[in-house]
């Protein structure tokens, strides 16, 4: 009899812990905190409160402080630490990864200065491992409760694709499959910078006219920017487009939301951040994406006005009122 497949996860945050979670009713889990009082405290006490509360944790799941130990023995890797932090991790764990163990990420961000996708880098730091990534509209803290949720595992080779889907399925937690691994990752990083700005519409209460033209006209930006990219303009409109869109920008448990919130309170980014107490991938984002809208020569009006605030050269009030000033063209993907 074959050993049951071990799945190590990197990165003991909300959606880190939430995965492994989800992997350890399934299989062998270990979940890999970088701070040995986290490991502690999910290994004794079944709980990681920092991000997820009093929600138990399943008593099947390991953690450890110790990556490469953890990297040692993974038959899948999957990857939950913030963009700034994969690299790094990712050097470390290298000599004691197995050859060609999958390895799927959950990152939403850009690589600062690269601008390279999580799944660029992961290819750059471990070459030969079959990359891919795991994404969707999930609230962490709603899958820990046992809501109904779904995602998508996005890999270029359906094979891989379909071994890994039921390491992570529950019966509330769907897993697809798509082979566009652009087009899903762009998703999920585009989205942030989105949902900052439906956060500041919320703060500054413009009304629900406002918001949904704001998402509508960013998933518009959304898709222009990835298919001049290369990606399908279609896989904006699923679960890791659309989706992931409306959850980031809808729910309140929303880290980017929360951020434009709190830039709409009067904050600065450095001061909203250090208030959410964790990372929310759009603010370092936003001034990326707009280099790749400039590379492109892509207009990406909300975007544009996301960064000037993030960077503290516009007021989340004269972010809203420069939209206003932007020429309506017809309303198609192609044009704002």
């Amino acid at each position: 009899m074959s050993r049951p497949v071990r799945v190590v996860v990197l990165g003991s945050g909300s959606w880190g812990t939430t995965v492994a979670s989800l992997a350890a009713h399934n299989t062998r889990t270990t979940l890999w905190c970088r701070r040995p009082e986290v490991a502690e405290e999910i290994n004794g006490e079944r709980r990681n409160r920092q991000y997820l509360g009093e929600r138990p944790l399943p008593d099947s799941l390991d953690a450890t402080d110790d990556i490469e130990s953890a990297a040692s023995r993974a038959d899948v890797l999957v990857v939950g630490v913030p963009s700034s932090a994969v690299r790094a991790t990712l050097t470390e764990v290298a000599p004691t990864l197995r050859a060609w163990v999958p390895v799927l990420s959950l990152v939403k961000g850009l690589e600062a200065g690269s601008r390279m996708r999580p799944t660029q880098v992961v290819g750059e730091c471990l070459p030969g491992h079959p990359v891919g990534l795991l994404a969707g509209p999930n609230i962490a803290s709603e899958i820990i409760d046992g809501m109904a949720a779904a995602a998508v595992i996005a890999t270029q080779d359906e094979h891989v694709a379909t071994a890994l889907q039921p390491l992570f399925a529950a019966p509330r937690f769907r897993v697809y499959r798509n082979t566009d691994v652009l087009g899903c990752e762009l998703g999920g990083v585009l989205k942030n910078i989105v949902a900052i700005a439906a956060g500041m519409a919320e703060g500054l209460k413009v009304g629900d006219n406002t918001r949904a033209m704001v998402l509508a006209r960013g998933l518009a930006e959304m898709m222009r920017l990835g298919e001049v990219m290369g990606a399908d303009p279609r896989t904006f409109m699923g679960l890791t487009g659309m989706g992931d869109l409306i959850a980031t920008c809808m729910s309140p448990a929303s880290r980017n939301r929360r951020i434009g919130e709190a830039l709409a309170r009067g904050l600065s980014a450095a001061a909203a951040a250090k208030e959410l107490g964790q990372v929310a991938e759009g603010v370092k984002t936003a001034p990326i994406v707009m280099q790749l809208a400039e590379e492109y020569g892509i207009d990406m009006p909300i975007a544009a006005e996301v960064e000037a605030v993030v960077s503290g050269r516009h007021t989340p009030e004269q972010a809203y009122a420069g939209l206003g000033t932007v020429p309506p063209g017809t309303d198609e993907h192609e044009s704002t």
